[in-house]
């Protein structure tokens, strides 16, 4: 059995709703019960992996999953900024949030850069080459767009140019030379993916 990957989006939180940058908080409850609907979806699953955030660890429990935690798979670093709102940041420090959007290789947050980001989950998929069968891993939507990014080669500005919505689902398989980006959407409820 090739190694396929399913990137899921936590489900949605009261800082989510409000724009912030990252943070450690726990799912609203929206979010959770949208995530126990979608329980058993995802078929078989050889190997689950969690962001240690809390946000990501509650939605695979709701999901149904047993997930491991790995480092890798934690948000971006937004150094000062987490926690505030975008608009917050956009009147405290206009430039410095304008030049990370047209530099992401920056980082005047003093947080993690883009690229680096970028690095560390290329690692993170570098290793899952090894794993046969089904792996899922619930993280972020940062993580996503990495991702995506780097299976897809794409140039640093089109991370920018990714939306990933909360419980939205990434595919990845590899032929064991290179992965593809195989689908991006919503998880399907078990009635409608079978």
């Amino acid at each position: 059995m090739t190694p396929r990957i399913t990137l899921i989006c936590h489900a949605t939180t009261r800082a989510l709703r409000a724009a912030a940058f990252g943070g450690d908080d726990s799912l609203d409850e929206i979010g959770k019960e949208k995530a126990q609907s979608l329980a058993g979806s995802l078929g078989q699953v050889d190997h689950c992996w969690t962001s240690p955030a809390l946000r990501a660890r509650e939605t695979a429990t709701a999901l149904g999953l047993t997930a491991v935690v790995d480092e890798r798979l934690r948000d971006c670093d937004y150094g000062r900024w987490t926690g505030l709102r975008f608009q917050q940041v956009l009147l405290r420090e206009p430039r410095k949030l304008v030049a990370w959007i047209r530099k992401p290789e920056s980082a005047p947050h003093g947080g993690e850069a883009i690229p680096q980001l970028l690095q560390r989950v290329a690692a993170w998929i570098a290793d899952r080459s090894r794993e046969q069968g089904h792996t899922v891993a619930v993280t972020h939507s940062a993580v996503i767009r990495a991702a995506v990014v780097h299976v897809i080669q794409a140039q640093l500005p089109s991370f920018w140019r990714i939306d990933v919505l909360p419980l939205s689902q990434v595919e990845l398989r590899t032929n064991g030379r290179r992965w593809v980006l195989r689908s991006i959407g919503p998880i399907l409820p078990a009635e409608e993916s079978g």
